[in-house]
């Protein structure tokens, strides 16, 4: 039989968190809370439930959401969109990426994918008929805009960008939005902003979103998620936002993969999303468990800058040894007791760097026996 994606290896989130497991490592791999979701959030859950709604949303998604998802957006970007016609719900971000991808990719349309990248953007390029045209960020994690000019040819149909960035944890810059702008301008180049990661920004920064900036906005499909920010991935609640033109195609497959999308839980969004503060706080929170995992870190020779953004910290740990970030990855899995995720597995081009990702989307005590164990482990080398 033949397959649409014969090199498609098993996920590394699957590969460490198993090996995680089988060690009884603390799982500092997988990107995901391990603390509740509000309580006000699953009393809404189960009001919503009781109240009798548990059959197929519309396909678009409740309106209610949606004309609070376009309140939302002018409220903290300035842009108004049009909730009838341009926010579709979706089943988290990646099936919002996946139907992106399968509506507007036609065979041999070229898609630049700046990498490291969610394991998600190449294959989803790849079944859908496009060439993935990966260019790395440099090796300060910033955007090389040179070297994505260069990758633009007359087969680029699209741009997948993604910031806060995971896995590096770096944020667009007022530079960067320039340097965008003036690639794009005169082209019918789409830009596909996974903006997932919005609300977790530090140290005062602004998230630039595409939605902020009106000639980026008209050819930009916006992507975010509620399980992100409100700490309920396995709701799988998300939406697009984008000009109508291109929510109008969107739908055109969304109905046929997906149709309709978890009900209770988008008019528990609904009603949620009418307090800001429930989102707001989601940087203070997230920058103290970064200070947090970088305040016992500090005392090893890893090498890092503070993440900008994510709920994730790189460290390059070539002070302590050369071996390939896969290999190390399993070794402080398997000796510390620490999983970690390598870097390489975000890359489809050869990738020689040092550098491991950390999650502090955990509970305090987790994060600080991860932690400690990592830091007898380095004071032995």
């Amino acid at each position: 039989m033949k397959s649409k994606l014969p090199g498609a290896p098993t996920s590394i989130f699957a590969v460490m968190s198993a090996l995680a497991n089988q060690h009884k490592a603390v799982n500092l791999s997988q990107g995901f809370p391990d603390f509740d979701l509000a309580p006000e959030l699953i009393e809404l859950m189960d009001k919503n439930m009781r109240a009798g709604n548990n059959q197929y949303a519309p396909m678009p998604g409740v309106p209610a959401l949606r004309e609070e998802i376009a309140r939302k957006i002018k409220r903290d970007y300035g842009r108004e969109y049009n909730p009838d016609t341009e926010i579709t719900i979706t089943s988290g971000a990646t099936q919002a990426l996946f139907t992106a991808f399968n509506s507007f990719i036609f065979s041999g349309d070229e898609v630049v994918i700046i990498e490291p990248a969610y394991d998600s953007y190449y294959p989803s390029v790849v079944v859908n008929g496009g060439v993935p045209v990966p260019v790395p960020l440099d090796e300060n994690a910033k955007f090389d805009w040179e070297r994505i000019k260069s990758a633009i040819s007359p087969r680029t149909k699209m741009i997948v960008l993604n910031s806060p960035h995971n896995p590096l944890g770096s944020a667009f810059t007022p530079e960067d939005i320039e340097a965008l702008t003036e690639i794009v301008r005169n082209t019918d180049i789409l830009i596909v902003s996974d903006e997932v990661y919005e609300h977790i920004i530090f140290d005062g920064r602004q998230h630039l979103s595409m939605a902020r900036y009106p000639e980026l906005a008209e050819r930009a499909i916006v992507i975010s998620s509620f399980g992100k920010t409100f700490h309920a991935t396995g709701w799988k609640v998300g939406y697009i936002a984008a000009p109508a033109k291109y929510v109008a195609e969107f739908r055109k497959v969304h109905q046929f993969t997906v149709f309709a999308v978890n009900t209770p839980a988008q008019f528990s969004y609904a009603e949620y999303l009418k307090t800001p503060d429930n989102y707001l706080q989601l940087a203070d929170f997230y920058q103290k468990k970064r200070d947090f995992l970088n305040g016992i870190l500090g005392a090893t020779k890893l090498k890092f800058t503070p993440a900008e953004g994510t709920y994730f910290q790189i460290y390059d740990y070539s002070a302590y040894s050369d071996e390939d970030d896969f290999a190390f990855a399993k070794r402080l899995t398997t000796e510390a007791g620490t999983a970690v995720i390598p870097i390489s597995p975000f890359c489809t081009t050869e990738y020689t760097g040092k550098k491991m990702r950390v999650c502090f989307a955990k509970k305090d005590p987790v994060i600080k026996e991860g932690a400690e164990r990592l830091l007898r482990f380095f004071e032995k080398l």
